[in-house]
């Protein structure tokens, strides 16, 4: 902040050019005289008037105030809220006449900062500079003072319902308005130019700022958007917004309202039907996004081009949980992105996408706006995407980072699609393949099932490519392992191929930890393990390398066990080749599902078993013989 360098007088003058240009001269300009000079302000204050302002306020003026007042002794028209803002004989103690000091210290605690102890004691001693205003205050503040003796300038809009805004000097202060007058001109203006040599330099800015961005240095370009956005321009607003979205500093409903009609078609899904939530007024994206992703429609963005070609095939990687193929597809075919207009930056549309919008986490997202695309692609080789998978399957054993605390279950098929899967041990009564779903989506068609029991283990599954050409079915919430009841769908899965299947349960207050293996081959079981606690139950041949001894003979509990069940798997990744894709399966990622056959065994004569139903929100307790 420095006066000297600082020239009030042209400042004050093109704001003055600038508002007679932009207003109606009938209703929004003071006078003739002034109309005539094009002049908001008033003559300068003299030396001598300045004087007598402050002996009569007993105070010396901060300094930007009095250089502002030695050129125009008050001002009309301070952004959109203040008409007339004071000059030496306006300005006057405030001494909190409205009571707004009473009702912050209201708010005072004892966790309340010096900062907000100090600003309450504000509105009794403030120099108050509006005269004119819609229910807005001005004030100075003589003790929130700088190092070079500037006092801090509070905006008190009492209709916004929020505390005041500080600014760290009057000139600080005025030059927000002149920002906010622009803002406010731009908005009334709408689709009609608003324009002056400020508004076309700030747009020069903004279209160096799109190139500079698309070239992918989008930290340089977000720097230089921030003038002219505050300033109101739309293109830079949208610009901006754009990245900072991919930063995770905006949300996706704000969208700009300047976005143009072809951007916002193929970038934002479509809005609800009118009617779907019993309104139809409310705004059309606020209800998918974010935390409403789970329960919004589905949404398959797509894109003109190379990209959208590519976009058509990671989607397809996605859905089949190779979700690391997914994004590389995506980022090496991302220099063929091209915008659709000047006000696109990014293929941001991806971020809804059901399938592919998950896996564009917060460091995907720098990654995407880092890759010289479009007009400002270069020639070379294809960028390097990231990679969120460990490969194998040793991270199961990691229960807290996989969201896997349960236990969980999979079978793998060898040389098998995955859409043969439900053919092979799904369902009798549906074996179906499901659109791709979420765990949410899973819960809600669990929960609408009319019977459930004991001895009828059905979970549904994800389903997807594993590594070297196999398939897999996986169950993310497996719980307690029942040796006498348990039933491998091992054999049923390898017929003409080979199957693994595993279930692994961590201890719970009524059963200790468990750990199961077996492999069938062209529908017979070649071999099996079951480790309980020290107890092991094995059959067939077991392959040297997988000999449960060498994992589980002294885990005990705790952290041998789980060191052992790490050791299992990272075995059966060796001997297999196998993997399985830990972002898939413990995000929100959508797979598709389906419903196996039972993993528990039927009842025998004299067992008792127990069946719920809640579609009528009853239940159902039975016991004695029975068959399920």
């Amino acid at each position: 902040m420095n006066e000297v360098t600082f020239e009030w007088r042209p400042f004050l003058k093109r704001w003055s050019e600038e508002w007679a240009d932009a207003c109606d001269p009938e209703e929004d300009f003071p006078d003739e005289t002034a109309l005539r000079e094009r002049w908001l302000g008033f003559t300068p204050a003299s030396p001598a008037r300045i004087a007598a302002a402050e002996e009569r306020l007993g105070c010396r003026f901060p300094p930007s105030y009095r250089a502002f007042l030695e050129v125009s002794d008050g001002w009309r028209n301070a952004g959109g809220f203040v008409s007339l803002l004071a000059g030496t004989a306006q300005a006057r103690w405030y001494e909190d006449e409205a009571g707004f000091g009473a009702l912050y210290r209201e708010d005072l605690g004892e966790d309340s900062s010096p900062e907000e102890i100090a600003q309450v004691g504000m509105w009794s001693r403030a120099l108050q500079l509006d005269v004119e205003s819609d229910a807005t205050y001005i004030l100075m503040d003589p003790q929130d003072v700088s190092g070079d003796g500037e006092w801090a300038v509070y905006c008190h809009k009492v209709w916004a319902a929020a505390p005041p805004e500080r600014y760290e000097s009057f000139r600080a202060y005025m030059e927000a308005m002149y920002r906010e007058f622009h803002c406010l001109r731009t908005h009334v203006y709408g689709d009609k130019e608003f324009v002056n040599a400020t508004t076309r330099a700030l747009d020069a800015v903004a279209e160096e700022a799109w190139r500079v961005a698309l070239g992918g240095d989008y930290a340089q370009a977000r720097t230089a958007l921030l003038e002219p956005d505050a300033f109101g321009r739309p293109r830079a607003g949208t610009l901006l917004w754009q990245i900072q979205l991919m930063l995770g500093e905006a949300a996706y409903s704000r969208g700009g309202s300047h976005v143009s009609a072809a951007v916002r078609a193929q970038e934002f899904p479509p809005p609800p039907e009118a009617g779907a939530s019993g309104d139809g007024t409310y705004s059309a994206h606020a209800l998918l996004i974010g935390p409403f992703r789970r329960s919004k429609p589905f949404f398959r963005y797509t894109a003109p081009g190379p990209f959208g070609v590519a976009v058509e095939e990671a989607r397809e990687q996605a859905r089949w949980g190779d979700t690391d193929a997914a994004w590389r597809t995506i980022i090496a075919a991302l220099p063929q992105w091209q915008p659709l207009a000047n006000d696109h930056l990014t293929p941001f549309g991806l971020l809804e996408d059901s399938l592919l919008g998950p896996l564009v986490t917060a460091e995907r997202k720098r990654e995407l706006l880092a890759v010289p695309r479009g007009p400002e692609a270069v020639p070379g080789p294809s960028p390097v995407a990231s990679a969120l998978d460990p490969g194998g399957l040793a991270w199961l054993a990691d229960r807290q980072a996989g969201g896997l605390a349960a236990g969980y279950r999979f079978v793998l098929v060898e040389g098998a699609d995955p859409a043969e899967l439900p053919g092979r041990i799904g369902a009798d009564e549906e074996a179906v393949l499901h659109q791709p779903m979420t765990q949410w989506d899973v819960d809600n068609m669990r929960h609408s099932r009319g019977e459930s029991s004991s001895y009828d283990d059905k979970p549904v599954v994800s389903v997807g490519r594993s590594a070297a050409g196999w398939s897999f079915a996986f169950d993310g919430e497996a719980r307690g392992f029942d040796q006498e009841r348990f039933v491998s769908p091992v054999g049923a899965a390898s017929l003409g191929t080979r199957a693994v299947v595993v279930w692994s349960s961590r201890a719970e207050p009524s059963s200790p930890s468990v750990f199961h293996l077996s492999v069938a081959e062209n529908g017979a079981e070649q071999y099996a393990f079951t480790a309980r606690k020290a107890e092991i139950v094995r059959s067939g041949h077991i392959p040297p390398a997988l000999n449960p001894d060498l994992f589980f003979a002294h885990a005990g509990s705790g952290e041998a066990w789980v060191s052992g069940e790490r050791r299992a798997l990272e075995a059966i990744t060796a001997e297999f080749g196998v993997s399985l894709p830990r972002y898939a399966l413990s995000s929100h990622c959508r797979l598709h599902r389906f419903r196996t056959r039972s993993w528990t065994r039927p009842p025998r004569s004299g067992e008792t078993y127990t069946v719920v139903r809640w579609g009528d929100r009853t239940v159902h307790w039975r016991q004695g013989v029975a068959d399920v």
